[in-house]
C-alpha cells in the first residue's frame, strides 16, 4: 500500500483522552460529515487510546471494552463507512500502551489480523513500555510486516516521537507517517516548540513516509485532555498554515460537534489544503531570510505540481516583526522577465510583486501565506 498524500481527520485524544465511547465516536462521525469535514477531505476518524479491556481474551486477541463500545469494533466500523469515512485505532509497540493497555509487541500478527478482521483503515502505533532490547526500527518494521500481511490496507502511523533517531530507519518499516515531534498540547509554546524543532528535519520527509508533527489543536480554546492556556484564532491559524506547509498531516483534535464559526473556517480552508495535499509531496524549504537573522521568524516555500510556489512568512515571537522573501529566491532574477503573483490564502487578495521583493510587517504569533503564480513581468 502506497499513501501519496498526509492523511486528514479527526483524532479522539486530544479532547477526550481516556474518556471514549462509541457514542462519542458515532457522533463525531456524524459532525465530520455534517460540518463539511468530509467533504474537504478530512476523511479519518481516528480512536486513541483507552479503548479496550485490559487483559486479551482467552485466544490472545484485544477486546474492546464493552461498557465503552456495547457494539463492539465492528459495529463502529461499518457505521463509519455507511458515512463514507475511514476507521482508525491505536496500538502499542510495547508490553502496554501508553495508558496501560495490552499492547501489540509479540502479538503483531495476530492484532493486524484483528484488526483488518474489524474493518480498520488506519493504525495509530505507539512506542510506549517496549523491551529496552528492542530498536525502534525492529519493532515498528515487525508491524509493518504484519499489515502488509494482514489482507487489508491499512495506514500504518508510527508514534515514536522521533526517539531513538526515528528518521534514520523509519523508511525501512513500511511506515506511511510518523510522529517526528513530541507530544503537542493547547499552547502557543508547544506550537512554536514544535515548530522550531522540526525546520531542519524536513529532508527526511517523503511521499509514503510523511513527517507527522501531531494533531491539531485548532478550536480547542484551553478545554480537552491536553488543554493548557489555549490559543487566540490568530495563533489557530498560524498552527494550521504551518503544519500544512509542512506537509504534516492535518489530524483535528478538537470536539468537532461544537466547534465555533472561526475554528470551521481554519479547518476548511481549501486553499491551505490544497498546499498540504499537493500532488507532487515535495520537501518545504526555509528561503531568503529575515534582518536581523531572527531564529523564530522565517519564510517556508514550497514547490506545487503545477509549477506554483507555495509562500508564507511566519513570525513565532512575541514581537510584531518585518519580514521578507525576493523573487531572486525562487531563481526569478530581473533577467529572466518573470516576477509572482500572490494570492492570499487567508483573505483571497491578489496582488504582483513589486521590485522584485515582498516585504511585510507580520504581527507577533502571525503569518502571511500566499500561493505564487510565475508570470511575465509587465
Amino acid at each position: 500500500m502506497v499513501i501519496t498524500k498526509p492523511p486528514l481527520g479527526w483524532n479522539s485524544w486530544n479532547t477526550f483522552g481516556p474518556d471514549i465511547n462509541e457514542e462519542v465516536v458515532l457522533r463525531s462521525a456524524d459532525a465530520m460529515v455534517e460540518t463539511g469535514l468530509l467533504a474537504a477531505g478530512y476523511e479519518y476518524l481516528v480512536i486513541d487510546d483507552c479503548w479496550s479491556l485490559r487483559v486479551r481474551d482467552d485466544a490472545g486477541k484485544l477486546q474492546a471494552d464493552p461498557e465503552k463500545f456495547p457494539h463492539g469494533m465492528k459495529y463502529v466500523a461499518d457505521y463509519l463507512h455507511s458515512k463514507g469515512l475511514k476507521f482508525g485505532m491505536y496500538s502499542c509497540g510495547g508490553m502496554l500502551t501508553c495508558a496501560g493497555y495490552p499492547g501489540s509487541f509479540d502479538h503483531e500478527f495476530v492484532d493486524a489480523a484483528t484488526f483488518a478482521q474489524w474493518g480498520v483503515d488506519y493504525l495509530k502505533y505507539d512506542y510506549c513500555y517496549h523491551p529496552e532490547t528492542r530498536v525502534g526500527a525492529d519493532i515498528y518494521r515487525r508491524m509493518g510486516l504484519a499489515l502488509a500481511n494482514c489482507g487489508r490496507d491499512i495506514v500504518f502511523s508510527a508514534c515514536s516521537w522521533g526517539a531513538d533517531e526515528t528518521k534514520q530507519w523509519i523508511g525501512s518499516t513500511g511506515s506511511h507517517l510518523w510522529r517526528s515531534t513530541g507530544d503537542i498540547n493547547d499552547s502557543w509554546a508547544s506550537i512554536r516548540d514544535l515548530t522550531l524543532s522540526q525546520l531542519p528535519d524536513q529532508v527526511f520527509g517523503r511521499i509514503n513516509c510523511f513527517n507527522d508533527m501531531d494533531m491539531l489543536v485548532v478550536g480547542m480554546n484551553g478545554a480537552g485532555n491536553v488543554a493548557v492556556t489555549g490559543c487566540t484564532d490568530n495563533e489557530y491559524r498560524t498552527h494550521f498554515s504551518l503544519w500544512a506547509m509542512l506537509n504534516s498531516p492535518l489530524m483535528i483534535g478538537c470536539d468537532i460537534r461544537s466547534m465555533s464559526d472561526e475554528t470551521k473556517k481554519t479547518l476548511l480552508n481549501q486553499e491551505l489544503i490544497a498546499i498540504n495535499q499537493d500532488a507532487a509531496g515535495r520537501q518545504p524549504f526555509v528561503v531568503g531570510g529575515t534582518w536581523p537573522n531572527y531564529q523564530d521568524s522565517f519564510c517556508i516555500a514550497k514547490l506545487l505540481e503545477n509549477g506554483d510556489i507555495a509562500v508564507g512568512l511566519f513570525n513565532l515571537s512575541d514581537s510584531d516583526r518585518l519580514l521578507h522573501f525576493t523573487t531572486e529566491d525562487f531563481g526569478l532574477a530581473v533577467g529572466t522577465g518573470k516576477t509572482l503573483q500572490l494570492t492570499d490564502l487567508w483573505t483571497g487578495k491578489k496582488e504582483s510583486v513589486k521590485n522584485e521583493i515582498v516585504n511585510e510587517p507580520i504581527t507577533a504569533h502571525g503569518c502571511r501565506v500566499w500561493r505564487a503564480k510565475v508570470m511575465d513581468c509587465e
